[in-house]
């Protein structure tokens, strides 16, 4: 930046991202304090090496704000898991479809697996079959990111939340989030000041005392 650069020449792009063309390192130099601006190197490997005009302190600071930005928005990818057996009861498995949609609504991944025993290992169809039928009555919430796939004495399918069901959880979190920030300053603002005591009304008659 500046006079770290040490080419004798560079390609210098106007602060609005306009062509000026190859020009000696000096005349670089001056028209950016012509300008006020700085010489930012943007492709140094190039040759001759590109050169910008820019306020080098705000590019910097905005760049900082857009990277915190997308920090702030981005939602940690959770995997949740549910296990299920073959032969599962009706009831249990009516409860356990019942987390499943809990954890895609959330904007979770599920990692579902069944899991055989004894001679239930050789009818892996029917884990094929349940895991099928998990995936049908939750399509409108989520879908198969990874099919049904045999790992041992288990069967695993991952199922993801579509990208709107995400979005809404998401959007959900971020409002909860900023409820509960408004409700700290609140209560923060209803603290009394330290030292100070509340304003009483006079008892009548006092002023004669």
């Amino acid at each position: 930046m500046n006079e770290q650069i040490r080419a004798r020449e560079v390609r210098l792009v106007g602060p609005e991202g306009e062509q000026v063309g190859i020009v000696p390192l000096e005349r670089a130099l001056q028209l950016a304090a012509d300008v006020d601006l700085d010489l930012v190197e943007v492709a140094p490997m190039a040759r001759p090496p590109v050169c910008k005009l820019m306020d080098f302190g705000k590019y910097k600071y905005e760049s900082a704000l857009k990277a915190r930005e997308a920090r702030r928005n981005q939602q940690q990818t959770v995997i949740k898991e549910m296990k299920l057996r073959p032969k599962i009861d009706p009831h249990d498995y009516e409860t356990k479809k019942g987390h499943v949609v809990r954890f895609l609504k959330a904007g979770d991944k599920v990692k579902v697996t069944i899991m055989f025993r004894g001679r239930e290992q050789s009818r892996p169809e029917l884990g094929y079959r349940l895991l099928r039928r998990l995936e049908s009555e939750i399509s409108e919430l989520g879908y198969v990111e990874a099919a049904p796939k045999q790992d041992g004495r288990n069967m695993i399918m991952v199922l993801a939340p579509h990208r709107a069901v995400k979005a809404s959880a998401t959007a959900a979190t971020a409002a909860r989030t900023g409820s509960a920030r408004e409700r700290e300053a609140s209560a923060a603002e209803a603290q009394p000041v330290a030292g100070a005591s509340p304003t009483a009304a006079e008892p009548a008659g006092s002023a004669g005392e």
